[in-house]
């Protein structure tokens, strides 16, 4: 048989620059699971809190130093953990993994990761020498500390308005046994 003969006349032997299937690691990134608000903060949250640890390590001396490693412990995890939210998120994991689990993940891990930070770097403000590096590092870990917290303010939102607190008829119907409360006498 001639290889001509296996094509039907629908299918192209091979096919231009930019059609088909994705390749090699492109073919395992998707973005579309966030929005790209979320996208937006998901790379900066990584970008700032790699900067402020970036910072941090080129610091070579330190008169109270518990500020300064812990600082470090927390920029760096920081860093792993955006980065690990991020290949969740944009990797065929997503999809292995119960999806409301994740979520719920993001969400408890973005707050925390934000309050955590912010006082890492309150810590760090107050035991710094005055360097460039460290003022830089401060500066960056302010700034991740806000994108986490932000994103868990974005992310509170979505989810109130996902989930109202409480169902119209729920209320309709406690409404009327409360007007039936008011008008029955006590003593009855």
């Amino acid at each position: 048989m001639e290889n001509g003969a296996v094509y039907s006349p629908t299918t192209e032997a091979a096919p231009g620059p930019g059609r088909g299937e994705r390749s090699g690691l492109a073919a395992y990134f998707f973005l579309g699971r966030l929005p790209w608000y979320r996208r937006i903060l998901k790379g900066l949250q990584l970008l700032l809190s790699l900067l402020a640890f970036i910072c941090e390590e080129v610091v070579t001396e330190c008169g109270l130093c518990g500020g300064l490693y812990f600082f470090e412990f927390v920029s760096c995890s920081a860093s792993l953990l955006s980065l690990l939210l991020l290949i969740v998120y944009c990797t065929p994991v997503y999809d292995r993994v119960d999806t409301g689990k994740v979520k719920s993940s993001d969400f408890y891990i973005t707050l925390g990761t934000g309050c955590v930070f912010l006082l890492a770097s309150i810590i760090f403000v107050s035991t710094h020498s005055g360097t460039s590096a460290e003022i830089a590092a401060i500066v960056f870990g302010f700034l991740a500390s806000s994108v986490f917290l932000l994103e868990f303010v974005v992310m509170l939102s979505e989810k109130l308005r996902e989930n109202p607190l409480r169902k119209p008829e729920n209320n309709a119907r406690a409404e009327a046994l409360t007007a039936e409360a008011l008008t029955e006498p006590l003593n009855a």
